[in-house]
């Protein structure tokens, strides 16, 4: 009996995107991993906290999200190898953490470099919480990142939407985090008060899953998470 002819994959480019699903809270059982927020050793020179707290609408700390980040190393290489879950030492520029009970979260890390001439470094941030129906992306720029340059996303920002994507330098940390300062990055999942405003979030071309990420990315409005 003849075989059934095959038929040809659909290009990659064609497939359309999968539906969001809720994304937790679930994360307790797989992601979260022994020492997953230690991108770098305690007491490694130039070692930094990245670290804040996860509101949600009302205000309230998020106590089951969980975080990723993605960043240059200080020389602004992107480190591409394999292996990124393990902790042997070598930077790999990704590092994932839980919310603690009171929506905390940090991370020990090296501050980024920039990527190009012109771009401000950045840790790009991912936050997966209860009641969202996709994960958030958003930016954590580095305090002083204004005098690197002109950043083609900042400068799209009014100034009060602008100063949610900075984190800002803390004195404390040294001793018990093993650091030499700490960078302080809240994370607002909606808007409030003056002050309290919705962190800007980002949007990408899923449809181009190779498209550069200056290009891709695109802020959001600031209508709610």
């Amino acid at each position: 009996m003849d075989e059934p002819a095959a038929k040809p994959l659909m290009p990659r480019s064609l497939l359309p995107p999968t539906p969001g699903q809720t994304v937790g809270p679930f994360f307790g059982y797989a992601l979260p991993y022994v020492r997953g927020n230690e991108l770098v050793e305690a007491g490694t020179p130039d070692a930094v906290r990245l670290h804040g707290t996860v509101y949600d609408g009302a205000g309230a700390p998020v106590p089951d999200a969980l975080i990723e980040i993605w960043q240059a190393d200080p020389a602004g290489a992107v480190v591409r190898r394999s292996g990124s879950i393990l902790r042997d030492g070598t930077f790999t520029g990704w590092g994932r953490a839980e919310t603690d009970r009171e929506g905390g979260y940090w991370f020990r890390t090296l501050r980024p470099g920039a990527t190009e001439p012109g771009r401000a470094p950045f840790f790009a941030v991912t936050v997966f919480a209860r009641g969202l129906q996709d994960r958030l992306f958003t930016r954590a720029y580095l305090p002083d990142a204004a005098a690197s340059g002109p950043d083609a996303l900042l400068g799209s920002l009014q100034p009060e939407r602008r100063a949610t994507l900075f984190a800002h330098d803390e004195p404390d940390g040294s001793l018990r985090y093993g650091v030499s300062c700490s960078l302080r990055f809240d994370i607002r999942l909606q808007g409030g008060p003056p002050g309290e405003e919705e962190t800007v979030f980002l949007t990408y071309d899923r449809t181009n899953a190779l498209a550069d990420d200056a290009d891709a990315a695109a802020h959001r409005d600031g209508s709610g998470a």
